[in-house]
Formats: C-alpha cells, sequence, structure tokens
C-alpha cells in the first residue's frame, strides 16, 4: 500500500511527493522536526509535542506554517487515510527555498516555510519485545552542537552514534560530555538507585523530552523518588537498574553499558512498572 504523505498543503501519495533541491533542510539542515506515537489510532502527548514545536522555531526565528488545531487535523487525517494502528507520525519544517543556496535566512516575507508529514506503520509498538530483553548500550563522546535541546534535523552524529552500537552487537549509545553523560543518541537517560531515578536536569545540554516529563510527573506520583542531576559511566554501571525514554520507544528498560551488566541483565522492576504506567495513562489521554 502506497502511503499518503503531506507537502505544502497537500496530501498526496509519497512516490509523487516533492521538495525542492534549495531547500534550506537539505542544504543546511536548517529545520526542525517531532515524532508523535499513535496508539489504537490515537495520537499520544500530541499537545506536548505541538509546544516543543512551538518553541523550536521560535528559537531558531523560523515561521509557523499553521496553527496547532490545524496540524492536530493534519495528523489526524494521515492517521486515517494510512489505517495506522500502532505507529509514527513524523513532522519536519524547514525554512523553506528561496530558489538558491545562501548561508544567510531567506526573507520570511516572501519565502515560506517547508512542512512535511508522514506515517510509519509499527505494529506491536507498544508489545516491544525489545523492551522485554532491554538494551544494550555503549558510551561515546558527545561532540554535537550546544543547543540540544532544540529539536532540530542535525541527527548525522546520533546517527553515527547508532551504527558505532550496531557495529559492537550493542543497541544504542549514550553521549557522554565532561565526563557526564548527556542522553542517549534519540532518547533520555536515566539510572536508578534503590527507590530514586536519577537523570540528568534540564539545559541546553539535553532535549526537553516529551516523555521525560510525563514519565518524571507519573514516577512522583507513584511515590517514587526523582533526583535531577548529572552522573557517569561508572556510576551507571553500579546503578540497580537503568533505562530510557523516547516517544517512539517510550520507556526502555537498559540491561548493559559498555559490557557491564546491570543487576542481573534483566529489565529492572521500576522501568517495568514505569513503562506500564505510561502506556495506561497515555491511551486514556490519547487523542
Amino acid at each position: 500500500m502506497t502511503r499518503t504523505v503531506y507537502v505544502n498543503g497537500a496530501y498526496v501519495p509519497e512516490n509523487e511527493a516533492t521538495v525542492s533541491i534549495f531547500d534550506r533542510g537539505f542544504l543546511m539542515a536548517d529545520g526542525v522536526y517531532e515524532v508523535t506515537s499513535v496508539l489504537g489510532g490515537k495520537l499520544i502527548d500530541f499537545a506536548g509535542h505541538a509546544i516543543r514545536l512551538e518553541r523550536s522555531l521560535s528559537e531558531l526565528d523560523m515561521a509557523q506554517p499553521c496553527d496547532m488545531d490545524e496540524l492536530l487535523k493534519i495528523h489526524r487525517e494521515l492517521v486515517r487515510v494510512n489505517e495506522i494502528d500502532e505507529g509514527l507520525v513524523y513532522l519536519q519544517i524547514t525554512r523553506g527555498s528561496d530558489g538558491d543556496r545562501d548561508f544567510l535566512f531567506p526573507d520570511p516575507e516572501t519565502t515560506k516555510p517547508t512542512i512535511v508529514l508522514f506515517t510509519q506503520d509499527k505494529p506491536g509498538l507498544a508489545d516491544s519485545p525489545a523492551a522485554k530483553k532491554g538494551a544494550k548500550i555503549i558510551s561515546i563522546e558527545d561532540i554535537r552542537w550546544g543547543r540540544r535541546d532544540i529539536k532540530t534535523v542535525q541527527l548525522l552524529y546520533p546517527s553515527m552514534g547508532k551504527m558505532m552500537a550496531k557495529k559492537v552487537g550493542c543497541d544504542d549509545a549514550w553521549l557522554v560530555e565532561d565526563g557526564m553523560v548527556t542522553e542517549g543518541t534519540s532518547n533520555n537517560a536515566y539510572i536508578v538507585k534503590g527507590n530514586t531515578i536519577i537523570t540528568r536536569q534540564l539545559s541546553n545540554d539535553i532535549l526537553h523530552g516529551i516523555t521525560r516529563a510525563a514519565v518524571l510527573r507519573m514516577a512522583k506520583e507513584a511515590q517514587m523518588q526523582v533526583e535531577e542531576r548529572s552522573f557517569t559511566i561508572v556510576e551507571a554501571q553500579e546503578a540497580d537498574e537503568a533505562f530510557t525514554t523516547s516517544a517512539s520507544a517510550f520507556v526502555m528498560p537498559v540491561v548493559e553499558i559498555d559490557g557491564v551488566a546491570l543487576g542481573d541483565g534483566k529489565p529492572g522492576n521500576i522501568a517495568k512498572r514505569l513503562r506500564e504506567i505510561y502506556l495506561e495513562e497515555s491511551l486514556k489521554a490519547a487523542v
């Protein structure tokens, strides 16, 4: 089945979708994105993604191509026409194209932003075998730019990190800067000591994860302790358990870091419980 995608105001078959070769997203990585999960045909945490999208656009002084009500309609229509029960909706907005390449931003009065959305069908997204097994992590140096709080399309180094992990038989990488873990390649990172969940505090150094915010709120409601601070790889290896959060993987247990097994080498109880709570509560609030 050919997917229907959305490009600059039109719903078109994926094999007919085009953008300019001069689009700044292609030439300069001058764009932002969001990924929203779909469970039971409904969008998970859409409002949070919409708010973060507005912030990313604002931080880059980029025009917003449509309001959030219209954006929600587009998401829902793509889910409907592509018959997505479990999956993802990917959204990308770039500064557009003024018909040539230039380091200077084009005039926003004459150059409209480019907006693209498409779906990915992911049956079994909630009941993930990977979550039952747990992820093996390696650590790599964090050499990304300093504004990681803006969700830009500059994803080359995170992609390289995932490939580094794959080459040594692992699942993902955690990024380390000045001896401290910042985050994963496409997720926020956590360790657990006793009943305390530890994760890096919000700043420009990490993405302000929508799933992160929801999971930490739910953890506190479940009487779990939360401590927002930096931690080292050694501290992580000595923790009782660890996990990551993201919009596409929810809560993912981590069972090994740089070859060192955590606990008994199986997903920890807190990570498993948080995944259950997150899925249960998010489905109730889904739109």
